[in-house]
């Protein structure tokens, strides 16, 4: 089983994430934001894995908290990665939500990139204010060595956007991830990845 944790201790936070990509069983997430919560809960859904987050702000600075949890889901999932040998590795989705649709296009091929063009969006969303929406997908690019590039293709309703967002996330990381018999080896002409 590709399983992956992240402890992360600051000042600022106190961060447990425990990731598993090969189970599609317990979902337990907690950081005190009902928004954040609902979104992460959404792409392990869609990405069929078991994820478990328990996350706490010591400085009560919302900012800190998302961050240091982004931080540490994207740590983990590298960690369950381990040498990416024999995974598909990329994946585009195209996904609807009502009158939102988002296309989300990766490659874990551990060359960090991200480019998040949500539009336009209110301050907040629910309890989760909206700007760091772009930056929580931009920290697990970093963090878990993906190119990620996410775009709003459609969609008024800004709840419907992100939430649709992280859904196409979750099953793009899921046909990314998912290991290709007919080939032993890294998914790269040169034969090594990054």
């Amino acid at each position: 089983m590709r399983n992956g944790t992240c402890e992360r201790r600051t000042t600022e936070t106190s961060i447990s994430v425990a990731l598993s990509l090969d189970a599609n069983g317990e979902r337990q997430i907690d950081t005190g934001i009902a928004m954040f919560d609902h979104l992460l809960a959404q792409w392990a859904f869609y990405a069929r894995v078991a994820l478990v987050v328990n996350a706490r702000s010591l400085d009560r600075i919302e900012h800190h908290l998302i961050e240091d949890a982004a931080i540490a889901v994207g740590r983990a999932c590298a960690q369950a990665l381990g040498d990416r040998r024999t995974i598909a590795r990329f994946s585009t989705i195209v996904l609807p939500m009502d009158d939102a649709l988002v296309r989300c296009s990766l490659d874990f091929g551990g060359r960090p990139y991200a480019r998040i063009e949500l539009g336009p969006l209110p301050e907040r969303i629910e309890d989760l204010a909206a700007p760091m929406i772009a930056h929580v997908l931009t920290t697990f690019a970093m963090e878990s060595g993906c190119a990620l590039h996410v775009d709003r293709l459609a969609g008024a309703d800004p709840h419907h956007v992100i939430e649709a967002a992280f859904k196409a996330l979750g099953r793009a990381c899921r046909e990314a991830w998912q290991l290709d018999a007919s080939f032993d080896g890294y998914l790269s002409t040169k034969g090594m990845l990054a």
